[in-house]
């Protein structure tokens, strides 16, 4: 069955051609106790078969332990979102409703290596000096 409906994948083909470069989507999942792995997996299939710039692997975070490391990622279903070079982007859980247009978006950016920020954020942005993590908490309520 698919996951998104004729229009909507019309619409994600429209967007997708708009990336700058390739996009590769590293997906990290389980077969047991994590039951939006298979949804997710579908959904990004689907998503990647909607244009020639954006590839797909597909890893079980335990058995492929050095790759989940490698990527920092500890808990399913993960999400890397790789342009030239992985620039820290991950979803955890189904990109579903307003998440996948924010996938979607993350592609790309990571496509064109160039984040959409003003210049004097830019300029504060390297004045940091040790590492930040930034994480953002959606919910649909």
């Amino acid at each position: 069955m698919a996951f998104l409906s004729d229009r909507d994948r019309q619409a994600v083909q429209q967007e997708l051609a708009k990336l700058a470069g390739p996009v590769k989507l590293i997906v990290f999942t389980q077969e047991l106790g994590a039951e939006t792995c298979v949804q997710t997996e579908q959904l990004l299939k689907e998503v990647a078969d909607s244009s020639d710039q954006v590839s797909l692997e597909i890893y079980n975070l335990i058995l492929d332990r050095e790759k989940a490391e490698q990527y920092g990622v500890d808990r399913v279903p993960a999400i890397v979102v790789e342009g030239a070079r992985d620039y820290g982007i991950r979803f955890y859980g189904l990109p579903a409703g307003y998440e996948f247009s924010n996938l979607i978006d993350s592609m790309l950016l990571a496509s064109s290596g160039r984040p959409q920020l003003s210049d004097e954020t830019l300029d504060r942005l390297a004045s940091v000096q040790k590492p930040v993590s930034i994480q953002v908490f959606t919910t649909p309520t």
